[in-house]
């Protein structure tokens, strides 16, 4: 059996670090990071370094690579990638992927089961999410820090597979995997927290404590929530109605220092995923004729902000 893990990121560095370290002394299943850069070298020489809240190890895969092409059939794969990077990381695996391949997708987003399974039809795709606080603080380590760091994953229809299976393999690497049947209401359970937290937080420059600790930009914070779950409701999707309540909640399981992932990308200056954390509402709520004012100003805001990345960026 093989697993491959698609980004070695924040998350692929902790789910992936922990199956490395599990599975690394047989060889079924085998693991297979495939990362890119000075990320993927330092994981070649020297293995994956992760640190968490409660312990520091080292893993190394059976296989790190930047080309799969030659590894044949694989029967499991988590899709870590930014969501800008999903469709080029699926071509990537044509050669890799038949009907007997599983794929788990955990990216930010609500869509991106579709999005494979335009790319890979023959492959089972399950949607899911993740609730952890992990990056890529170096080439080959990755921190955790923050959140619950369970794993949602599930198929959107009826589809064969054996996912109580892939449920037990995950857990017996001490990953809480829950195969859930609900998934499109547990994937929109998680949008409904990230995406108002990254576009404030980026928006307004600000941790999630700093953004919770101050009136104006929680105000904003809530008014966010309230435009998307008026789209989630229009797409009917079926959340608990405390789902506001909730999502707050989760924000007290981070430290108050946290930062969402969006938020450090445009920190950074590089790409950032504002259009699935926010383009992708502005879209939605234009769709069902919803009005999202908020998600439009946020969205302008960002834009332009990316856009004066670009033009640095660019060559004189």
């Amino acid at each position: 059996m093989k697993i491959a893990i698609i980004g070695i990121g924040g998350v692929g560095g902790y789910y992936g670090g922990k199956l490395a370290r599990f599975y690394a002394a047989g060889n079924d299943p085998e693991i297979v990071f495939v990362a890119r850069g000075e990320n993927l070298r330092a994981i070649q020489a020297h293995g994956l370094r992760l640190t968490t809240e409660n312990e520091s190890f080292t893993s190394r895969p059976h296989v790190a690579t930047d080309d799969p092409s030659e590894l044949g059939v694989f029967d499991l794969v988590l899709f870590c990638v930014k969501s800008y990077d999903l469709e080029s990381s699926a071509h990537s695996l044509k050669g890799n992927v038949d009907e007997r391949t599983t794929i788990i997708t955990l990216l930010n987003g609500v869509d991106n089961a579709e999005r494979l399974k335009a790319i890979l039809p023959e492959a089972r795709i399950c949607n899911g999410c993740v609730y952890i606080g992990a990056r890529l603080a170096a080439p080959g380590v990755v921190h955790q820090a923050g959140g619950s760091c369970k794993l949602f994953f599930g198929p959107e229809s009826a589809t064969a597979g054996d996912f109580e299976a892939i449920e037990a393999l995950l857990r017996k690497a001490d990953i809480k995997a829950e195969y859930r049947r609900d998934i499109d209401a547990v994937v929109w359970e998680k949008y409904l927290f990230v995406s108002p937290f990254a576009s404030a937080t980026a928006y307004f420059d600000k941790t999630l404590g700093e953004l919770m600790d101050d009136d104006e930009s929680k105000a904003v914070l809530i008014r966010l929530y309230e435009e998307l779950e008026c789209v989630a409701r229009a797409k009917n999707v079926r959340l608990p109605p405390d789902i506001r309540e909730l999502s707050l909640g989760k924000a007290a399981s981070f430290p108050h220092g946290a930062k969402s992932s969006m938020h450090m990308d445009f920190e950074k200056g590089g790409r950032t995923e504002l259009e699935t954390m926010t383009g992708a509402v502005v879209g939605m709520a234009r769709q069902y004729g919803i009005p999202a004012p908020l998600h439009e100003q946020v969205y302008r805001a960002l834009s332009a902000r990316a856009e004066r990345f670009v033009q640095k960026s660019e060559p004189a």
